[in-house]
């Protein structure tokens, strides 16, 4: 008889630049669901960031650099006004947020490259 015991991986909910993101503009109301936030403001799936979560997976660079680029493109028309400057500059912070992971990641990979 054999007996074979699995331990089940605990399930870690990783706090992404993404995410944060996310529950930003849902507490402005620009986006309602994760599902518009991936399809309008990552210019992905629906199901992206639901995809990412059931993975356990990193956003792509090119996802990041979707977001950041559009963070930044409002972060701008906003701190132009005084009513939206203080928001303008929360997005600039998630922009330069996404900017860090993708440089993260890059730099990740070529060190990879040079240990090869």
């Amino acid at each position: 008889m054999r007996i074979v015991f699995y331990q089940q991986r605990k399930k870690s909910t990783q706090k992404t630049v993404l995410n944060a993101v996310f529950e930003l503009l849902q507490q402005i109301g620009a986006v309602s669901s994760e599902s518009e936030f991936s399809r309008d403001w990552l210019a992905r799936s629906e199901c992206y960031m639901r995809s990412l979560r059931f993975k356990q997976a990193n956003p792509s660079v090119g996802t990041l650099a979707i977001c950041a680029s559009k963070l930044q493109h409002y972060a701008s028309c906003m701190t132009a006004t005084d009513a939206h400057a203080k928001l303008g500059k929360q997005f600039i912070k998630l922009s330069e947020q996404c900017h860090t992971q993708i440089n993260t990641d890059a730099k990740g990979w070529w060190e990879r490259e040079l240990r090869v």
